[in-house]
C-alpha cells in the first residue's frame, strides 16, 4: 500500500484490539500496530472499533512510542451504569472502564477519545441513565456517537421486561446530546490559536464577498478532528498542510492554512 502512494492506514474490526495472532510468531495487537507504523512511506496509521476488555497499557506505549500511530482512540462504552452494562452483557464495569480511560489520560502525549453510547436500553432507570451522564462529565469525551436502543432480531434483550417508551428513549438522548455537545464546545475552543497537521480529504468552492474565488478546503489531524479552512491553493487533495484554528465550534474546527506539512 505504502508502495502504491497511501500514506494512511486503518486497521478495521469489530473488537480490532483483540487480534490474535495465528503465527508461531503470536504478535500482540500493540506490536502489529508498531509494526505498521514502522512501514516506510506510511504516515498515519489508525485502529477502529476497540473493545474495553482487550485494551491495555501495551497500546498506550506504543502510541507514545510511534507518532505515526494517531493520536485518537475510539473505546465505546454504551453506559455509564454498571447495572446496565451487566443486562447487555458486556464484560467490564464502569470503573473497569474508566481505568482503561486512566490509562490513555496518563499518556505522554494528548490522545483524543471517543466512545459510543446507547439509551434506553430495556430496565434502564433514571438513575442509570444520570450514571450515563456523570460519565461524560468525567471522561471529557472529543466525540460521542449516541443512540437510541432499538430491538434486533435473536438478541437476549427482545425477551427483556421494561421497554423504555420511544418517547422517553428520545429524551434522554436528546439530553444527552446536548451535555455532549458543550463538553465539545468547550473543548473546542481550548484549541484556537493551536497549530495542526491536517490530511486534506474535501473541498468545495465559494465566492468571497469580494468576488474572488477561494478554495474551500476540509481536513483531519491526527486526532481525528474536522478542519476546515480557506487556501488560495489550487491542488491540496491528499496533502498534508499545517493549519493554525481561529475559531471553533462544537463539531469541528475552523482555521487559516500556514503552509505545507514537512514530508509533503
Amino acid at each position: 500500500m505504502a508502495e502504491a502512494g497511501y500514506s494512511e492506514v486503518q486497521l478495521l474490526g469489530q473488537t480490532v484490539n483483540s487480534y490474535a495472532d495465528p503465527s508461531a510468531r503470536k504478535m500482540r495487537f500493540s506490536e502489529l500496530l508498531a509494526a505498521v507504523a514502522e512501514v516506510r512511506g506510511i504516515r498515519r496509521v489508525r485502529f477502529t472499533t476497540s473493545h474495553p476488555r482487550d485494551f491495555g497499557k501495551d497500546i498506550v506505549e506504543a502510541i507514545d512510542a510511534h507518532p505515526t500511530i494517531c493520536d485518537q482512540v475510539h473505546l465505546p462504552v454504551q453506559s455509564g451504569s454498571t447495572a446496565v452494562l451487566r443486562a447487555m452483557a458486556r464484560t467490564y464495569t464502569r470503573e473497569e472502564y474508566l481505568e482503561k480511560i486512566a490509562l490513555l489520560k496518563g499518556a505522554r502525549r494528548p490522545i483524543s477519545i471517543s466512545t459510543d453510547v446507547i439509551v434506553g436500553f430495556p430496565g434502564e432507570t433514571e438513575n442509570d441513565f444520570e450514571q450515563t451522564l456523570s460519565l461524560l462529565d468525567e471522561v471529557q469525551y472529543d466525540n460521542v456517537f449516541a443512540f437510541k436502543y432499538s430491538p434486533r432480531p435473536n438478541t437476549p434483550s427482545l425477551k427483556m421486561a421494561d421497554a423504555i417508551p420511544e418517547e422517553e428513549k428520545g429524551r434522554r438522548l436528546a439530553i444527552l446530546m446536548d451535555r455532549q455537545r458543550e463538553i465539545q464546545r468547550v473543548r473546542n475552543e481550548k484549541l484556537v490559536g493551536e497549530m495542526f497537521e491536517v490530511l486534506v480529504d474535501g473541498k468545495s468552492r465559494r465566492e468571497n464577498p469580494s468576488g474572488v474565488r477561494a478554495s474551500q478546503w476540509s481536513g483531519h489531524t491526527s486526532s481525528n478532528r474536522v478542519v476546515n479552512f480557506t487556501s488560495p491553493e489550487q491542488e491540496l487533495l491528499g496533502d498534508y498542510v499545517q493549519v493554525k484554528v481561529v475559531s471553533a465550534m462544537p463539531n469541528s474546527l475552523v482555521g487559516e492554512m500556514v503552509g505545507r506539512a514537512d514530508g509533503n
